[in-house]
């Protein structure tokens, strides 16, 4: 990895600290610097700025950028081994199966550390549906969008049907989860969601060089002594974990896998030994952004993150869109 990849590293994990100590000061109940440095430095203090802190803010800021990183690390890792700019968890049908498992815990009742494994189940249940669809064209990548894609608008349509038929109140968590909602701090999730995406982006990173590799190609990669099926099986069940426990925890959240591999691509190229813990960084600083937004650009009311991604990313394209100079997208 060369001097400037190792840089933008570093200079990606010194903002993500500064932004996660700026993000603690911002929110509805206002807290002097010295407040909160007093609380960071004494955790069992009983005082109200440590309740704050710990109860609301911390968790809240880690569980963003946890889900950031996941979900920005599986969407450059589903782009380079479909070979598409265009792939994330949401065109591949990876979100909305997730989303169907999650509604169904909700709607049966299950607590918030259950929530992973209806999320998990479902989305590796779909992305063995993708491989039947797409074996029967030889498991080209158009062939598992398009398996993807169909499947994404099935388990829509599953989730309103499944709203259609359970009670309000049920049905008016689970639409505010589905929007996108970092607000579900409960230690158990956190921890359990934590262990899953952190362990599985840990392990995407350490095949870094084969999925440059099969970047190449598959006739290039088999030659190399890539095997291929093999790999594409094990990224996309490590990509299914990943996106299964970041649903579980905040719900649809749209276009961070799009965006942040894309700036980082253009910053520091295409090498996937750098992309993929640049976009764990960047999607991190990206969501713990917009939750930030979220939840302190109309107090005392609060925004759903997703609402503030969609806005952001929809934005972002369609600037990319009309300064384009060629006809070619990306």
């Amino acid at each position: 990895m060369n001097k400037k990849r190792v840089l933008i590293l570093i200079l990606m994990a010194v903002s993500l600290a500064g932004l996660m100590f700026v993000s603690l000061t911002l929110g509805a109940g206002k807290l002097h610097l010295t407040e909160i440095i007093y609380a960071l430095t004494h955790p069992k203090t009983p005082e109200l700025a440590a309740d704050i802190i710990y109860k609301l803010r911390l968790p809240r800021i880690v569980l963003a950028m946890v889900v950031g990183a996941g979900l920005s690390a599986s969407g450059v890792v589903l782009q380079g081994m479909l070979r598409n700019p265009l792939a994330e968890p949401y065109t591949i049908g990876i979100s909305g199966a997730s989303a169907f498992g999650v509604s169904l815990g909700i709607i049966f009742g299950a607590s918030a550390p259950f929530l992973p494994i209806f999320s998990a189940t479902a989305a590796i249940i779909t992305m063995f549906f993708v491989f039947l669809i797409a074996s029967r064209k030889r498991f080209s990548p158009s062939s598992i969008i398009l398996g993807g894609v169909i499947l994404s608008f099935f388990f829509s349509a599953c989730v309103q049907m499944l709203f259609s038929l359970a009670k309000s109140e049920k049905v008016h968590s689970a639409v505010l989860w589905l929007m996108g909602d970092l607000s579900l701090t409960d230690p158990l999730l956190i921890k359990i969601v934590s262990i899953i995406i952190l362990g599985s982006t840990a392990l995407l990173i350490t095949l870094g060089r084969d999925i440059n590799i099969l970047t190449l190609g598959e006739e290039k990669a088999s030659n190399l002594g890539i095997n291929i099926e093999l790999l594409n099986k094990l990224l996309f069940i490590t990509c299914s974990l990943i996106i299964g426990a970041a649903v579980a925890a905040s719900g649809i959240i749209s276009f961070v896998g799009l965006i942040v591999p894309h700036i980082l691509r253009y910053l520091g190229g295409a090498n996937y030994r750098f992309l993929i813990p640049a976009s764990a960084l960047g999607g991190a600083i990206f969501l713990i952004l917009c939750d930030t937004l979220a939840r302190t650009v109309i107090l005392p009311l609060e925004l759903p993150v997703g609402v503030i991604t969609g806005i952001i990313g929809g934005t972002f394209f369609l600037i990319y869109l009309f300064l384009s100079k060629t006809k070619r997208f990306f």
